[in-house]
């Protein structure tokens, strides 16, 4: 079932208003969130017309399969998930189990943190394009002589803005993140970053995939101030998934994420600016088929 903005719109709205984010709709029930993730797809920041059946769905799974794997390693990291047994959601949610079960979770309240918390392990997207011009990203300096797509000598974290639907983020330096967090919020959240983005890239390797990068979100527990991951992780949306099996420094690589409805957009020649293109139904199907491939090799 393709879960869409008029689909939750309508038959959801017992639940209060939603909060629209460019994929998940979050409804306050009070002492908790609950997240929905909706079939919408972005790109370049703006919500295309057509959404990728069961997407929401397969990025919900995949958040839940790595949010349970951080809480059993032996340095956990905590995060914001409540539970996705929705036996444990409160009452109000039943009427919509058939809509819910599957692509939401009740998460815990957060004061999310103004930027957007990326780790690069590989030059690719719009690290690449900064570093052809300034031979760094979000003013981390750089080799001379990087391609494209190739590994850099250590993973780097570069955090960037974090727009509203519509608009753009910005690639900014760890200077100015700490201006805007504060220098330890700021320290920390780099080494959780640096550091889950390390042991995650070594997992995926193991299922034969390359996660080149990958952007996370940190948010303050109001009642504690504890620095909580929150949102979504690892899933086709907010990383870049290559095979291993075809990888080839030089150039673009081939994808389990949605640099595939990136490039069709680029091949079309749409600037990025609203209102986007039309998707041709053969690249929702492809793109369904690449997020389904994500989330076998990684969960299986």
């Amino acid at each position: 079932m393709e879960i869409g903005e008029v689909l939750l719109e309508s038959h959801l709205s017992a639940l209060g208003q939603a909060l629209r984010g460019k994929v998940r709709d979050i409804y306050d029930l009070g002492e908790s969130l609950l997240f929905v993730a909706t079939d919408r797809i972005s790109a370049f920041d703006v919500i295309l017309p057509e959404g990728i059946p069961g997407k929401g769905s397969i990025l919900t799974q995949l958040s839940l399969h790595w949010f349970d794997w951080l809480s059993k390693r032996d340095h956990p990291v905590a995060h914001h998930v409540l539970t996705a047994d929705f036996d444990h959601y409160p009452k109000k949610c039943a009427p919509y189990r058939k809509l819910l079960e599957g692509r939401s979770m009740i998460v815990r309240k957060a004061e999310p943190l103004p930027v957007e918390c990326i780790v690069r392990g590989y030059l690719s997207g719009s690290g690449w394009k900064e570093y052809l011009q300034k031979r760094s990203v979000s003013g981390v300096k750089l080799p001379e002589g990087l391609v494209e797509s190739a590994r850099l000598p250590e993973p780097i974290f570069t955090p960037s803005t974090k727009a509203a639907v519509g608009s753009h983020d910005m690639n900014i330096s760890f200077e100015k993140m700490e201006s805007l967090v504060g220098t330890g919020v700021a320290e920390e959240v780099r080494t959780l970053s640096l550091q889950i983005y390390q042991a995650a890239a070594k997992k995926a390797e193991a299922c034969g995939l390359i996660i080149a990068d990958t952007k996370m979100e940190f948010g303050l527990d109001p009642k504690t101030q504890e620095l909580i991951l929150i949102d979504e992780l690892l899933t086709p949306d907010s990383s870049r998934f290559w095979p291993q099996s075809s990888y080839a420094p030089g150039k673009s690589q081939a994808s389990f994420d949605k640099q595939f409805v990136r490039d069709y957009l680029l091949s079309i020649n749409w600037n990025g600016t609203p209102p986007p293109p039309h998707l041709p139904e053969k690249v929702v199907q492809q793109t369904r088929e690449r997020y389904v491939e994500a989330l076998k090799l990684l969960t299986t």
